[in-house]
């Protein structure tokens, strides 16, 4: 093992020790919740992830301080509520599946740009996964690479024999780098960073289920994350960047490589002559003053609001916003929604795309769906729902499309007569098409661009002209 590599990686994983964490006495009740594996569990994450050494004196108030501050540096990097301390939403984080090499600290001992001094680069495949045809192992190694050279003017081309800059295999357990995996889920993957010898070669845990689809890992998006790693990139903070450490399933069709990760790879190589997919998402900013939104519904008191493809989730116990994609909750659902809303009666919450829709009950798509809107009882050639909002007080749902809108009875489970009718007739002054909309407490609240309309349902006018981005409270 090069020394290099070695301070590189900073995984601590094979020393055992008790985790010290910081608790006063009034956290000691949420410390209960958490048993002896949990938390060994957790320093065991802030070592590999986080650089947190052992204490050879064993469990010492001293170091309840370097505890904190690495529970501090995570919350941090992952937009938590930043206490230092261990809590229920920090440790269900560290349980989610994820890339194997630090979060912070992995590239700090060398100039920061660690890249390759070449642009054309040559990788093989050492060996392969069961899980997969070596057919379908080579077309999702390949369209990994794919990802990069689309946006750079590095070439990568594949070697069967010999020693090729990026080396690629499938291992378990300790697999000859002294940096093991640690069985099915946990740690899914990692590379070496740029250089000689081992450096940007990549490793994937044979102990995970690879697959082309949503089942098990998509070895496509994980093998696309490694060689980010491979080429010199760090492990980003933007929840919907291919370089965030967390695993998340986006799809398996129609990648296109975010900004920010484009942002990146091009500050080290340059862009390319041509980029097929010139147009990269970005990762909405809740604070945009030009911020304007999908869709917005509750899901048993917890409020979801959807931009592109992500939704935050808004808890009344939170602190903050949680911004997460769509597909990392629901792979079968597309990766953008028109239009949701809940009808807390039958507890289902319904979800909008195109001409079809799905329900859902909590978090579970229900069997039968999507169905079709024409079945609700809208035109065939109606092309998409633009909003919907459940007023509870009726039972009624209204439907917005275009400049017109529905109203649909839940009861009779039909479109009621009379409509559509135009929005601007029945509720004037919120402009003639409706981006979003919800209900409460007697309000309904639209949205129409950068702007929402507070509305009265009983004195049927517009009491409140706010930004779209107050929804946040910024």
């Amino acid at each position: 093992m090069h020394p290099r590599f070695s301070t590189t990686f900073l995984f601590f994983l094979g020393i055992s020790c008790c985790l010290t964490l910081p608790i006063s006495h009034e956290d000691s009740e949420d410390i209960d919740e958490f048993t002896k594996q949990d938390l060994q569990f957790a320093e065991r994450y802030l070592k590999t992830h986080y650089n947190l050494h052992s204490n050879p004196a064993g469990i010492m108030r001293k170091s309840a301080d370097t505890v904190a501050s690495k529970l501090r540096e995570m919350q941090s990097f992952f937009g938590l509520e930043v206490t230092g301390k261990l809590d229920e939403e920090t440790y269900e984080l560290m349980q989610q599946p994820r890339c194997g090499v630090p979060d912070v600290g992995e590239y700090n001992f060398f100039p920061r740009k660690l890249k390759w001094s070449k642009n054309n680069l040559t990788y093989r495949i050492v060996n392969y996964t069961p899980d997969l045809k070596r057919a379908e192992v080579d077309r999702a190694i390949k369209k990994a690479f794919k990802v990069w050279s689309d946006v750079t003017p590095l070439n990568f081309t594949r070697i069967r024999s010999g020693t090729a800059d990026i080396m690629i295999s499938f291992g378990i357990k300790e697999h000859g780098d002294f940096y093991p995996f640690d069985g099915p889920s946990g740690l899914l993957a990692h590379a070496f960073p740029p250089g000689p010898n081992t450096g940007g070669d990549a490793h994937f845990d044979d102990d995970e289920l690879w697959s082309t689809d949503s089942k098990g890992y998509n070895l496509f998006l994980v093998a696309a994350h490694e060689f980010g790693h491979s080429l010199g990139l760090e492990h980003s903070r933007d929840p919907g960047a291919l370089m965030f450490p967390v695993y998340t399933y986006t799809g398996n069709t129609g990648f296109l490589l975010p900004d920010d990760d484009v942002q990146g790879i091009q500050e080290l190589y340059g862009a390319g002559d041509y980029d097929p997919n010139p147009k990269h998402p970005k990762t909405p900013e809740k604070c945009d003053a030009n911020l304007t939104l999908d869709g917005i519904t509750d899901l048993r008191g917890e409020m979801m609001i959807f931009k592109d493809r992500f939704f935050w989730r808004l808890h009344p116990q939170m602190v903050d916003a949680e911004l997460v994609q769509i597909k990392s909750f629901w792979p079968e659902l597309p990766s953008k929604v028109d239009a949701a809303y809940e009808n807390p009666i039958k507890d289902h919450v319904f979800m909008f795309r195109g001409r079809k829709f799905w329900a859902l009950n909590g978090y579970d798509i229900i069997e039968g769906y999507p169905k079709k809107i024409y079945e609700l009882g809208f035109p065939k050639n109606l092309k998409a729902i633009d909003g919907a909002v459940h007023i509870s007080d009726t039972g009624k749902t209204l439907f917005f499309t275009g400049n017109k809108y529905w109203s649909y009875d839940e009861d009779t489970q039909a479109l009621e007569k009379g409509y559509p009718r135009l929005i601007e007739e029945d509720f004037p002054g919120i402009g003639d098409k409706v981006d979003a909309v919800y209900q409460k407490n007697g309000y309904m609240y639209f949205f129409n661009g950068p702007l929402q309309f507070e509305y009265s349902i009983w004195s049927k006018r517009v009491m409140r002209v706010l930004n779209t981005n107050s929804i946040f409270w910024c």
